[in-house]
């Protein structure tokens, strides 16, 4: 059976929502997009592609930091629209800040606190 027989990428404008969850401690590292060819190439490597809508192509997670994702795992929701990866994150870091994770900002007292763990100086890894 293809893999993505269960998906509906139709009902996201040929994507679905990619969430990536540390595997080890059950953190959020991120949200993305796949396409059909993300989710692939995902399969093929065993290592996280998704569409980036910023660069309107694949990106596979760590092309530029080394900081990949190894998926040990992948799982879909009810509607086959939201695909949860299990991953491995090398590097430490998932947020092209540098950080931890992508979801560093906690609303306390009606304001955001940078909470997020810091892993590289984004200005040393990223050439513009």
């Amino acid at each position: 059976m293809d893999p993505k027989a269960e998906l509906d990428f139709e009902k996201g404008g040929g994507f679905v929502t990619a969430i990536a969850q540390d595997t080890e401690s059950g953190e959020i590292l991120m949200v993305a997009h796949m396409n059909e060819e993300a989710f692939d190439r995902t399969l093929e490597t065993g290592q996280a592609v998704y569409w980036s809508r910023s660069r309107a192509r694949l990106w596979h997670k760590g092309e530029e930091s080394g900081n990949v994702q190894r998926v040990k795992s992948i799982t879909i929701d009810c509607d086959g629209d939201v695909v949860l990866l299990e991953v491995e994150q090398e590097g430490g870091a998932a947020c092209h800040t540098g950080r931890r994770s992508c979801f560093f900002r906690r609303l306390e007292a009606g304001r955001y606190r940078d909470v997020g763990v810091k892993v590289f100086d984004p200005d040393e890894v990223y050439s513009k």
